[in-house]
């Protein structure tokens, strides 16, 4: 039997790259999914070509009403729900003297900001069952250092999943992050990238960046029952990165 038949999961940020891998394995296993972006036009048609099955909806991640929303909306289609990914997020490969006060907000409201109202709305339905699985895609950079406003995200994302694990347990909620490392994605291959890819992919003790579809089976793990007793951790999908 598929891992994740007759659960309902919403996914943030589902309209490409590793979201959109989320999006898929999560259907071919059984889940009916609502995915979300900013990005309509690439989710309507990810979602045409998935079936019945998967839902876009579209979401400012960073606004209150969009997630109160995308919950009524994935009640009301599927009935319940049993899992939030919340993968939204932005990057900026600007120094600290460059990044602006705007520039800084606006990655603390996709990157931080959302996943505590995702969560915050998502336990609320999941306490009425019982039961939930929440994933926050944070990043080797929650773990260690990198760019100003990412990392400083990311690492809260991590902070963030262990207080809630806490509260949350008592509802029979698990909350654990994920955090990849270098994932071929449109985030890492935003301009002439491609050669300093190839290059840091040398460093990488497994020599070589992961596939999105690596990261989502890390994920499908964590929103199964096969993670019944795993809550409040961080997943590290890095290939070796952080070890040294």
């Amino acid at each position: 039997m598929a891992r994740l038949t007759g659960k309902v999961a919403i996914i943030t940020g589902g309209s490409q790259g590793m979201g959109a891998s989320h999006v898929k394995l999560f259907v071919a296993e059984g889940a009916k999914v609502v995915f979300t972006d900013i990005n309509a036009e690439a989710g309507e048609k990810l979602a045409d070509s998935l079936g019945d099955n998967a839902l876009f909806v579209k979401q400012d991640v960073s606004n209150e009403e969009d997630w109160q929303h995308v919950i009524e909306t994935t009640i009301a289609h599927f009935g319940q729900l049993d899992i939030l990914v919340n993968n939204a997020g932005i990057t900026y490969a600007k120094s600290l003297f460059d990044v602006s006060t705007d520039d800084y907000l606006k990655i603390v409201k996709i990157n931080q900001l959302s996943v505590f109202l995702g969560m915050k709305y998502a336990a609320a339905e999941m306490k009425k069952t019982g039961h939930g699985s929440i994933v926050n895609i944070s990043s080797m950079n929650g773990l260690v250092g990198g760019a100003i406003g990412y990392t400083d995200t990311k690492f809260a994302v991590r902070g963030m999943t262990k207080a809630a694990s806490l509260e949350l347990s008592h509802y029979g909620i698990r909350v654990n992050s994920v955090h990849p490392g270098v994932i071929s994605t449109p985030m890492i291959h935003q301009g002439d990238t491609d050669d300093a890819v190839k290059q840091f992919a040398k460093a990488i003790p497994l020599q070589r960046i992961a596939e999105p579809e690596e990261v989502s089976k890390m994920v499908l793990f964590l929103a199964s029952d096969d993670a019944s007793y795993s809550t409040g951790s961080e997943f590290v999908v890095d290939g070796g990165l952080t070890a040294q």
